[in-house]
């Protein structure tokens, strides 16, 4: 049986349905992730899988919105990040040894969500990394009834002239005693805390940015710099695998914002050609965080979303 541990939960800065619940979980391979969980949830629940730098109290809000849609929500600190065990000697670095770890933290989850006994059906809803991780977990059989994906890292926003330099600096840090040192152009400062409101890559809502803002300066320990060499070489080679692997048929929906500059667009629009039984859904006006933006977007991909899990229901259940 999966060990499961009481775990710290910063409620002051969640802003999200009262009851909530973190939890400690071991992987497979000994690291220690964190869980947190809002439990009400008549229609089932969402497992929420975050971008990186992310963690399990800045969904409290989205918590809030699913619970009024009679969803439960369970939230993950991967492997790396927020408060779950980090994995190089400078605990500012987003460092992971291989992409494919991510999917013990999967497994941890979905036998934990069992062992809680949170309300079924499972769905999916994945923004960024998250969604790199997420579609590999949906091409491993994840089994939820439907998915929804928000901005998916299937390509990162790397100008085209820098990409053989980020390939092969990448490539050669893991063979050079330099694997755990920050990827160019990053550093330990973390870009939400660092940043200003004005031409933000996140948002356009300056309460979601400010409530984002609050969260890592009252809480540092949930704070993140920038990632890895390493993990830039393995993110790379997983996204580069995911774009030309056969993709699942499962009810799913893409969302990807028009102002995106974070994750390639080019890449999310390359693999939805290929995607024929996915929808695929451009939201107007929207940055990144389209799970952060004005209330109106929220509302808009939020909707699109939970159509998607009533109307899986009629398919055969995963």
């Amino acid at each position: 049986m999966l060990s499961v541990a009481e775990a710290p939960f910063y409620a002051d800065v969640a802003d999200g349905p009262a009851g909530a619940a973190a939890f400690w979980l071991r992987a497979a391979d000994g690291v220690r992730i964190r869980i947190g969980i809002w439990r009400d949830g008549a229609r089932g629940s969402v497992l929420l899988f975050p971008g990186r730098t992310e963690y399990v109290e800045k969904y409290g809000r989205l918590a809030d919105e699913l619970a009024a849609r009679g969803y439960a929500t369970l939230a993950i600190d991967w492997r790396g990040q927020g408060l779950a065990d980090r994995l190089g000697p400078d605990r500012d670095v987003g460092h992971v040894r291989r992409f494919a770890d991510f999917q013990l933290d999967v497994d941890a989850v979905i036998a934990a969500a069992r062992q809680l006994h949170l309300p079924e059906p499972l769905y999916l809803m994945a923004h960024s990394m998250g969604g790199c991780i997420g579609l590999r977990a949906l091409m491993r059989g994840l089994p939820v009834q439907a998915a929804a994906f928000s901005a998916p890292m299937w390509g990162i926003g790397i100008r085209p002239a820098m990409r053989p330099a980020a390939w092969g600096l990448s490539t050669a840090a893991r063979l050079t005693g330099f694997a755990t040192r920050y990827a160019p152009g990053t550093g330990p400062g973390t870009y939400v805390r660092d940043a200003g409101f004005a031409d933000n890559t996140l948002t356009t809502d300056p309460d979601m940015f400010a409530y984002m803002k609050a969260q890592v300066t009252a809480h540092p320990d949930l704070a993140l710099g920038g990632p890895s060499m390493t993990w830039l070489n393995e993110a790379l080679r997983e996204m580069r695998r995911l774009r030309a692997a056969p993709l699942p048929d499962h009810p799913t929906l893409v969302a990807l914002g028009s102002r995106e500059r974070v994750v390639d667009g080019a890449a999310v629009r390359a693999v939805m050609q290929r995607w024929k039984s996915a929808t695929f859904m451009i939201i107007e006006g929207s940055e990144h965080e389209i799970i952060m933006e004005t209330p109106a977007i929220r509302t808009r991909f939020l909707q699109a979303a939970t159509d998607l899990f009533q109307r899986s229901l009629g398919s055969v259940s995963r």
